[in-house]
């Protein structure tokens, strides 16, 4: 499976590519992030980040995308681009039917750590060692993105998997003529 993880933001959206599946070993395809500069106007910011991530979708094909869920800060500012450019990475997936799953700041931190109050220090060094890289994806936007496609990968799973039953029990199935058994 390849998981495309954005961690959502106007001034470096960061980006991460890995492909692998549970009990299997991961591999880092690619890291980066989109920049905007923060003195232009939304709607160039927005544009740059949603080209960026077409971009990386048309190049990388993933099968998926894990998006940081946006939680509330006290700066609102901060939370309402961070909440734009979120948007704007689903919008993109939905445009090209891909499955997109949500996963809050605390979740990826106690899947990649085993601690859902770790530093950016410490998430980055362990994707470093989960992926035997020799460093970090840089800046740290990035190792972001890439934890929360490791997080997806191995909890994200399991959470497809229900979803696709529950899907699947509210299914008609298709009723076999009179007089034959199944």
């Amino acid at each position: 499976m390849r998981v495309f993880g954005v961690d959502p933001g106007l001034t470096r959206c960061g980006l991460g590519v890995v492909d692998g599946g549970v009990g299997a070993p991961l591999r880092l395809v690619e890291a980066g992030v989109v920049r905007t500069p923060a003195d232009a106007a939304i709607d160039a910011r927005l544009l740059a980040v949603e080209q960026g991530i077409e971009e990386w979708l048309d190049r990388l094909k993933p099968d998926c995308v894990a998006v940081e869920r946006v939680f509330a800060q006290h700066n609102v500012r901060t939370v309402m681009g961070t909440a734009q450019a979120s948007a704007v990475a689903i919008v993109c997936a939905a445009r090209r039917g891909l499955p997109v799953t949500l996963h809050t700041p605390s979740e990826v931190k106690a899947a990649v750590t085993g601690s859902g109050r770790a530093d950016k220090a410490q998430i980055g060094a362990m994707v470093a060692r989960i992926l035997r890289l020799d460093s970090p994806p840089k800046p740290a936007d990035a190792a972001d993105a890439v934890a929360l496609a490791i997080c997806h990968i191995w909890r994200g799973g399991a959470t497809n998997r229900l979803a696709a039953a529950v899907a699947a029990a509210r299914t008609p199935s298709p009723r076999l003529p009179r007089g034959t058994r199944g």
